[in-house]
């Protein structure tokens, strides 16, 4: 029941230890992961500010090259 006993707990201090180093690792990770995602919110943001400057649309030019009447299609 001894040896068991001892089995056991070589076992359990592997898992700990084994457990500690996966923490660690999905720790960088995740700080790598929130570094990329700020990154790439960045250029997102200049990527849509240069867009929206790009795609206003000119208020100045007509679209309808014809205008309507007062004449249309009211009795």
């Amino acid at each position: 029941m001894d040896r068991l006993n001892s089995e056991l707990y070589l076992q359990n201090c592997y898992i700990i230890q084994e457990n500690e180093r996966l923490r660690k690792k999905a720790q960088l990770l995740n700080q790598e992961n929130q570094v990329l995602l700020s990154e790439l919110k960045q250029k997102l943001s200049k990527s849509s500010a240069k867009n929206t400057k790009n795609s206003l649309p000119d208020l100045n030019i007509s679209t309808n090259s014809n205008p309507p009447t007062s004449s249309s299609s009211r009795p």
